[in-house]
């Protein structure tokens, strides 16, 4: 195979690769909180972190690994989701005093 072949097989490689870059390097960060359940419903669930209350949202493509049901520990996976983003107004600068 030739030189020139190779360079622009390579450069494909790397067009291809950066390309995958963007959606990767979007994604939410992950967080996590760990406490024994206080609730548990179809829809959501709370548990006590500290004397803090966290009421995480779920559904029904929420994994769960072993018996969930209120008093058990368990450790939470999730991230953060905006649900309505309001944009406020930008204020007028105030006119500057002037010495006269």
């Amino acid at each position: 195979m030739s030189r020139k072949w190779i360079g622009l097989i390579a450069l494909v490689a790397i067009l291809l690769g950066a390309l995958g870059l963007p959606a990767h390097a979007a994604a939410p960060k992950t967080y996590q909180v760990t406490g024994p359940v206080l609730e548990l419903t179809a829809d959501m669930i709370v548990v006590k972190k500290g004397s803090d209350r966290w009421e995480i949202a779920r559904d029904a493509s929420t994994k769960v690994t072993g018996d969930l049901k209120v008093g058990a520990t368990v450790t939470i996976q999730y991230r953060m989701t905006a649900t309505a983003i309001d944009v406020k107004a930008a204020k007028e600068p105030k006119p500057k005093k002037g010495k006269g």
